[in-house]
């Protein structure tokens, strides 16, 4: 999940902050637009409810064991595998099958809604397990579900910031997990894992199948969950276990990852005047890009109109030069951008593309752009969609109150789903704070809350016999 901030709402990710407040967040209710859910704020549990709330809720030291165990195992781009295991593990002990849907990087190259990518996927695995329907139950009109999570993670870096604590440390303090994932989102995988665990203590099976997934590659392209699409795992439904907190998350911006190589004319730092410097020229071409920036953020369509700034341009990384003494011939700068749903990948590059070439057509040498990692258009779901309206009723009878309706300046794999699968989807999950910051942490009640409300949604969308 890419961070965001909304001024309109009480904190970042919905309900979940960027920032960390020692103050125990309400599992509540946020400001958010929509009166669906808050029309579904009056409907009270059921004695069903309060036994499937119970079970769950007793799996609560079970939960974060596992997250702990997650957190622990460092699941950077490259080495996911680490976690994988722990997740088949999990999978077992729930008794089901655990499948590997392993990347195949030809079927993505070739697919039109795939993100490019330059780095290695051989042998790389998404886990998915499915809890299908007993046999006995037979066919009685229940709809399918994904609950889908991420097991990668962006770097620690600059880990001396941490301080003393490990940022694969996992550790358990005042109510809190802390470390690199723990928001980010293990914490979401544990929830799932918990709902389950609950219902299928009490003997209960799902009327028609639900999907598990722990999927590869979501913070850099999103790419996992495509995989997971292509090997025929789809769904009526998707729930995605981002750290939203008390919120669903219908709307999201799409995410362009691109790089700019700026060539220049290397040459003694003494004769400067006759070398163009490429670290110099990369500056003009932010200057530039940030004011495509400001141009797509000057009448934001809704609900981003909520927002002082939905469309974010992010420099990420930058390298240039390698002498003191050298005017740098070569500056390559990496660059991320949002956009709005609705708005087409090709079209953001085609002014990009001109941007930079506008910036650097008065001055020697090369720029090129170039692309790699997302390339996500953005997604959103009516408010009024059933399984909008079917999980905020499934929170108002576990928190007694209603859940925001949010929209994120971020992007996650429900865009998936939905642009490319053509599966309704919907961000739903823990309460979290300082997701890829120092400190990252996530408030373990929420955790169990999630998990019970997607026990009730399991409940309410697929059915449930035993």
């Amino acid at each position: 999940m890419q961070p965001v901030h909304e001024d309109a709402l009480s904190g970042s990710y919905g309900g979940s902050r960027l920032t960390s407040d020692e103050t125990p967040p309400d599992l509540l209710a946020f400001d958010g637009r929509g009166e669906l859910a808050h029309e579904l704020g009056t409907e009270a549990a059921g004695p069903q409810d309060a036994r499937i709330l119970e079970a769950i809720g007793e799996e609560a030291d079970w939960m974060t064991d596992v997250l702990q165990q997650l957190v622990r195992a460092d699941t950077t781009l490259g080495r996911e595998e680490a976690g994988q295991e722990i997740v088949r593990d999990v999978f077992r002990e729930l008794g089901l099958d655990a499948v590997d849907v392993l990347m195949d990087e030809d079927a993505l190259r070739a697919h039109p809604m795939a993100s490019p990518f330059d780095w290695d996927t051989d042998g790389k695995a998404n886990v998915v397990a499915t809890w299908a329907p007993a046999p006995e139950a037979g066919a009685n009109g229940g709809r399918s579900l994904i609950l889908n999570g991420h097991i990668d993670v962006v770097s620690p870096e600059p880990i001396s910031q941490w301080g003393d604590r490990d940022p694969f440390g996992g550790d358990h303090e005042d109510g809190w997990v802390y470390g690199r994932g723990s928001a980010d989102m293990k914490c979401g995988l544990a929830a799932i894992f918990g709902a389950v665990r609950g219902l299928r203590r009490l003997g209960l099976s799902p009327a028609a199948p639900v999907h598990l997934e722990s999927v590869v590659e979501e913070e850099c392209s999103g790419n996992g969950t495509l995989q997971t699409l292509l090997a025929g795992y789809t769904a009526d439904a998707a729930v995605v276990a981002e750290p939203f907190g008390a919120a669903i998350t219908t709307s999201q911006v799409g995410v362009l990852w691109f790089k700019v190589r700026i060539t220049g004319v290397p040459g003694h730092a003494a004769e400067g005047r006759n070398a163009t410097n490429a670290i110099e020229k990369s500056l003009s071409v932010i200057q530039s890009l940030r004011e495509l920036e400001t141009e797509m953020n000057a009448a934001p369509p809704p609900p981003y109109d909520l927002f002082t700034n939905p469309i974010s341009l992010n420099v990420g990384a930058i390298k240039g030069g390698d002498w003191a003494s050298t005017v740098p011939g070569v500056c390559v700068t990496h660059y991320r951008i949002a956009l709005y749903p609705g708005m087409q990948i090709a079209d953001l590059q085609s002014r990009i593309e001109q941007v930079v070439a506008d910036a650097t057509a008065d001055q020697p040498g090369v720029a090129e752009v170039d692309y790699g990692g997302f390339a996500s258009e953005g997604y959103d779901i009516a408010d009024d969609h059933p399984l909008v309206s079917t999980l905020a009723g499934a929170f108002a009878r576990q928190a007694g109150a209603p859940p925001a309706l949010v929209s994120t300046t971020g992007t996650t794999d429900a865009g998936i789903f939905g642009n490319a699968g053509g599966v309704p989807a919907v961000c739903f999950g823990p309460y979290a704070e300082q997701a890829h910051g120092v400190g990252e942490r996530v408030y373990l009640p929420s955790v169990v809350q999630t998990a019970q409300v997607m026990g009730l949604l399991i409940r309410d969308w697929c059915g449930l016999s035993g």
